[in-house]
């Protein structure tokens, strides 16, 4: 498993994407709580209740918030 750690310009961490050898992506907070979940097999990203909100790998919408452009 490889981690991928999401920070702000200013260094601060506001996140993780765990990614799975076989593609799978979890998507976790600065605290480890689960946000979501990108599954390669349907090609779709969920909330963490299951509920789809995405075709396609869209994991760093859970971090919108924190990042500015």
């Amino acid at each position: 498993m490889e981690r991928l750690t999401i920070t702000k310009f200013s260094g601060q961490i506001v996140g993780f994407i765990d990614v799975e050898s076989n593609g799978d992506k979890t998507v976790r907070d600065f605290y480890g709580k689960i946000l979501g979940y990108y599954r390669k097999s349907n090609n779709a990203t969920t909330l963490f209740s299951g509920r789809i909100i995405a075709f396609g790998d869209v994991s760093a919408i859970f971090f919108k918030n924190d990042i500015q452009f």
